[in-house]
C-alpha cells in the first residue's frame, strides 16, 4: 500500500505547512505563557504550547523521514542545511526542557531558532511549491 498515494511532494508540503502554522500558534502561546499577552492564565497556555509542540516535534520527523527516503539529498543545500539544524535545535530544546533546567533561561531563545529555521526550511520547498 502506497501511504501518500503517489503524492509524497504534496504530503510533505501540507504536514510542513502544519508545523509551521502551529509553530506560529507556539509564539503566541509563550507570548501569554511568558505574560506579554494578557489574554488567558499562563498554565493553560504553557500546556497547550508543550502539547503542541510535542505535535510538531513528531511532524518534522516525519517530514524528515520523508524527505530522505523519498528525496534523498537531492533537494537544495540550504534547505538539507536548514533541515538539519533545525532538528538539532529541535533536539536541544527538548532536552533542556526535559532534562537540562539550568539551561531554562534559553528556551525564548531556542523556541525563536526553531521558529526561523522552520519558516526558511518550508519557505525553501513548501513555500516554492505553493507559489
Amino acid at each position: 500500500m502506497d501511504l501518500v498515494q503517489g503524492n509524497p511532494t504534496e504530503v510533505k508540503v501540507v504536514l510542513a505547512s502544519v508545523a509551521t502554522a502551529l509553530a506560529i500558534y507556539q509564539v503566541v502561546l509563550a507570548a501569554i505563557g511568558y505574560r506579554k499577552l494578557r489574554i488567558i492564565e499562563a498554565a493553560p497556555a504553557f500546556t497547550t504550547h508543550r502539547a503542541s509542540g510535542d505535535t510538531i516535534a513528531v511532524l518534522l520527523i516525519v517530514v524528515a523521514a520523508m524527505c530522505l527516503s523519498y528525496f534523498g539529498l537531492e533537494d537544495s543545500a540550504f534547505h538539507a542545511v536548514t533541515g538539519f539544524l533545525l532538528l538539532v535545535v529541535l533536539a536541544v530544546k527538548v532536552v533542556v526542557i526535559r532534562w537540562w533546567h539550568g539551561a531554562s533561561r534559553f528556551l525564548p531563545a531556542l523556541g525563536g531558532t526553531v521558529l526561523v529555521l522552520l519558516v526558511a526550511t518550508w519557505a525553501s520547498t513548501a513555500g516554492a511549491f505553493l507559489a
